[in-house]
């Protein structure tokens, strides 16, 4: 649950560093005798958080619940695989339904669902692919998951905003004196625990200098229960954003910002994603959403997601081809 921010706590949020996602400026020195960087939890906290951990399917996919604090600013000492691609889009011609959805593409990685409810933030769901914190395929006591909050591919809180990422190989960002800088990944934690609306999604973003060293370039795709929606983008170092209109919004790894979007849907991907949505509408439930997509699977695509903006549901499908498994976020 939200909770107003210490005047300590916005003071170190402004002090932000970057994260694992973007290479050396994300990798401080690992904490000394296993310590993870991120947890500000007591040690019942952090046992409590370990002992949650449990694997579901085969991708291999666990579960975890994340007990207590974590400071969302530091480092973590892993480096992050090569992009391949991914496909999300919203849903919102029905407003009382708005529903987020994405594929995940990328290496062959383990993943994790997080439940995260930090003191001074949002509760939230989100996938996290565990490689990036340098965790194998069996994670069983390895307190580096401790570190789990920083690095969220996508997710949804409690107020239903939603966000995923893509990469973007056009994108480049510029940093701008008396910004903080924070890393290509990290700062969807950063949106996550404190934005309830599109606007204020956008406005983590102004806030920040994002740093794509040493991993791929990336766009993002953010929605709030609304159904507001918006692609943010980097278009040569500027940030972008393009909001959503007629009921649906998609993105793939093809620039949206200021492109036609019937040169948008020259990429097969985002143009049957288009299609399907625009012959909806834009009014999808998520067994729809899920066929559709399925319709834009790849051979890499680690798991297929949708967020109900309004309901909290979450039901999630991964390459392991085991089933839907459901999750429920108490929206507030």
């Amino acid at each position: 649950m939200r909770r107003t921010l210490p005047a300590a706590t916005t003071a170190l949020l402004l002090a932000l560093t970057a994260c694992t996602a973007t290479g050396s400026a994300d990798a401080p020195s690992p904490s000394p005798a296993g310590v993870p960087n991120a947890s500000r939890q007591d040690a019942s906290q952090a046992e409590r958080t370990m002992a949650s951990l449990r694997r579901v399917d085969d991708l291999p996919l666990y579960e975890m619940t994340y007990v207590g604090a974590y400071d969302p600013t530091v480092g973590t000492d892993a480096a992050p695989p090569s992009p391949f691609g991914c496909s999300l889009f919203v849903a919102a011609g029905d407003p009382a339904r708005p529903l987020f959805a994405r594929n995940f593409d990328w290496d062959a990685n383990p993943a994790l669902v997080l439940r995260t409810d930090p003191p001074d933030g949002y509760a939230a769901i989100s996938l996290v692919d565990i490689s990036y914190l340098g965790v194998g395929a069996d994670p069983t006591g390895d307190r580096r998951l401790l570190d789990a909050p920083l690095l969220p591919f996508d997710g949804m809180n409690e107020r239903g905003l939603a966000v995923g990422l893509a990469a973007d190989d056009a994108a480049t960002a510029r940093a701008e004196p008396g910004k903080p800088t924070v890393g290509s990944v990290r700062i969807l934690r950063l949106v996550l625990d404190g934005a309830a609306t599109v606007d204020e999604a956008v406005a983590v973003f102004r806030r920040h200098n994002l740093d794509f060293d040493g991993g791929p370039a990336l766009h993002y795709l953010v929605a709030d229960a609304t159904g507001a929606s918006a692609v943010i983008e980097f278009v040569d170092g500027e940030l972008r954003v393009e909001r959503g209109t007629g009921g649906w919004q998609a993105l793939t790894n093809v620039p949206v910002a200021g492109v036609p979007e019937q040169r948008r849907r020259e990429d097969r991907r985002y143009g049957q994603i288009a299609a399907a949505l625009t012959e909806a509408d834009g009014v999808l439930d998520a067994t729809a959403a899920h066929r559709v997509l399925a319709s834009v699977r790849q051979g890499h695509t680690r798991w297929s997601v949708t967020y109900g903006l309004r309901s909290g549901e979450v039901r999630l499908i991964t390459a392991t081809g085991g089933g839907e498994r459901r999750y429920r976020l108490s929206m507030s």
